[in-house]
């Protein structure tokens, strides 16, 4: 079977690396750089059993698909194409891998102690146990809503979370402009960062914005030039030690597992493929 990425620009992409190492030499994965989607797209039906679809073709990807899957249908967007006896169906691989990361986290979240501080039952309910009041459902902070950012959303929602979205551009009203990216990053429980770029509020946050007492997980999009950076992290850390970091090169591997079984049929080799990130 032959199988690639799609993309532009695409030359830095570990994608590569990390399918041809589950692939050990049994399946080709090659590179279709081009800025013309149409052009690409053509190469696949003609050469490729399936492709990942990278930026800026997302949407065109979805539109291209004879049969979209059920994230596909919520989120507009496709990264993975796959050729069927039926027609090309579409699948995104962002959403099942940030679903994956999302459900490990949010179990981390059941089990931490919410901080006596932000629990104390109110004088109305003395005697009643502290914690006995359900958990509230963790609030998730999508800053940027591109195409991995739209998956992210998608994905926390359906597992129950509550959504807050900062984006540059505000088209409805669901949609918080960045400049309150300090105070709701202070009040997320979770941040997923799709930025390909740093913001300047980052700059304005502060020791107590990251909550010591409280988990605050964050996941980056971006694993070429993070924004969150060595001396945020650094910082963080010393102000909330419950504060965790992961990269982009950890959502790349995520969605690449489950682009492998897709692909295939097969489950992936974890160890092969993580050994490249």
């Amino acid at each position: 079977m032959k199988f690639g990425l799609i993309g532009h620009p695409i030359a830095h992409s570990l994608s590569p690396a990390l399918f041809r190492a589950g692939y050990d030499g049994r399946y080709q994965y090659d590179l279709i750089e081009t800025p013309d989607f149409e052009q690409a797209y053509e190469r696949f039906i003609r050469e490729y059993d399936g492709v990942n679809v990278t930026a800026p073709f997302k949407e065109l990807a979805f539109r291209k698909a004879d049969i979209l899957s059920e994230e596909c249908r919520r989120i507009g967007a496709a990264n993975l194409l796959i050729k069927t006896p039926e027609g090309v169906k579409a699948y995104n691989s962002d959403y099942r891998g940030v679903m994956l990361w999302l459900r490990e986290v949010a179990e981390g979240l059941k089990r931490t102690p919410p901080t006596p501080s932000s629990w104390a039952p109110p004088p109305a309910a003395r005697g009643v146990a502290r914690f006995s009041a359900p958990l509230p459902p963790p609030r998730v902070l999508i800053v940027g809503l591109g195409g991995a950012g739209k998956a992210a959303a998608e994905a926390a929602r359906s597992l129950g979370m509550e959504v807050r979205i900062l984006n540059r551009t505000i088209y409805n009203n669901d949609i918080i402009p960045l400049g309150e990216f300090r105070e709701e990053f202070h009040k997320a429980d979770i941040v997923i960062y799709n930025l390909p770029v740093r913001i300047p509020q980052m700059d304005e946050l502060s020791d107590e914005d990251f909550c010591a007492g409280q988990p605050k997980l964050i996941l980056e999009a971006n694993y070429r030039n993070p924004s969150f950076d060595e001396e945020l992290l650094t910082r963080m850390k010393k102000a909330n030690p419950l504060a965790r970091y992961t990269g982009g090169r950890t959502w790349l591997l995520l969605q690449a597992l489950t682009g492998y079984e897709l692909f295939t049929g097969e489950k992936p080799d974890f160890s092969r493929m993580s050994a490249q990130i």
